[in-house]
This record gives C-alpha cells, structure tokens and sequence, in this order.
C-alpha cells in the first residue's frame, strides 16, 4: 500500500524492503462486487511472504482511506461500503483515522522527530547523513526536546551543528 509505505519511509523513517521477485500485483477490482482496499490487502497479505511487510505498511495507510488518489475526501470505499479507517500499529497501538494515527506518533514523538530532524540535515547539507553525523543529529534532537521539538527548535539546532557549519560546497 503506497500510503502506508510512504508514511513508514518519511515520516517514520522505517522503510520496508523492497518487495521480492514475482510477487503477484493485485488482483483488479472487478467482478460482481469490487472490493475494498481492506479486503484485496488482507487477500494479498495470505502470501507469508508479503504479509511480513504488509503487516507493517498497511495500517499506517488505512488511516488515509477516506482520500481518494487526488486527496478529495470520501465516505465510502469501491464497494459503496463505509470506510473502515482502522489500524493497528506493530507496538499494539491501536487508532482511527488520520487524527488517530497522529496522537499515536505523537505519542511517541522520538521516531518523527528522528526522521525529521535526519530529512532537514540532508537539505540543509544537501548531501545524505553518514554514521558521523549521528552523534550531531542526536544532539539536535535533545536540545530541540528541551523545547518541546518546536520546528524553530531543529532549524535553530541544526545551523549550530558542526556538520552544517563546517559544510563545503563543491
């Protein structure tokens, strides 16, 4: 589920592996009574094989159910049916919608503001982090933690980090 994916690799910072050689693709919605999103990712999940990442993924994505691919907001799914948008996290946390899934990654505020902090290092380098930037990182995320991770926060600690101030520019 590309929502679920997208939500693990950028806001999370736990990308799933990539999928394995001839996974079968998803059957089309067809038939007699289309299915929903929920019901073809539980048939694609039968797979072990796909199941291992799917368990992860898909939660994360059905919080987004009630969007369409072009982000219009919808009440019901292909099947005409009420959009169950339901999920539970791999630590057991359960949540609803988007709202949901919000103050369950707020939660546990360490894993976002890892991501975040890494994802504007990178900008601001405008290059990739490498293990020796770690240390830097972490010490942003604890000085912007004093400060209830305010945004201004992790701008503030990342222009004072050794790796943007000792940047070159090629």
């Amino acid at each position: 589920m590309l929502r679920g994916k997208w939500i693990l690799e950028n806001l999370l910072g736990t990308p799933p592996p990539p999928p394995p050689p001839n996974v079968p693709a998803l059957k089309e919605n067809g038939g007699t009574r289309p299915q929903s999103m929920r019901e073809r990712m539980a048939e694609h999940r039968t797979n072990a094989v796909c199941a291992s990442c799917h368990s992860m993924m898909d939660p994360p994505g059905f919080s987004l159910e009630s969007f369409d691919a072009v982000g219009r907001r919808r009440t019901v799914d292909e099947a005409f049916e009420p959009i169950d948008r339901s999920g539970v996290l791999p630590d057991g946390t359960t949540f609803t919608g988007v709202a949901g899934l919000r103050d369950a990654l707020l939660a546990r505020p360490d894993r976002f503001v890892a991501t975040l902090t890494e994802k504007l290092m990178i900008y601001g380098l405008g290059r990739g982090i490498e293990y020796y930037d770690q240390p830097a990182v972490r010490q942003v995320m604890r000085e912007a933690g004093q400060h209830e991770y305010r945004f201004s926060a992790l701008i503030l600690g990342i222009v004072k980090s050794v790796p943007f101030q000792m940047r070159t520019h090629e």
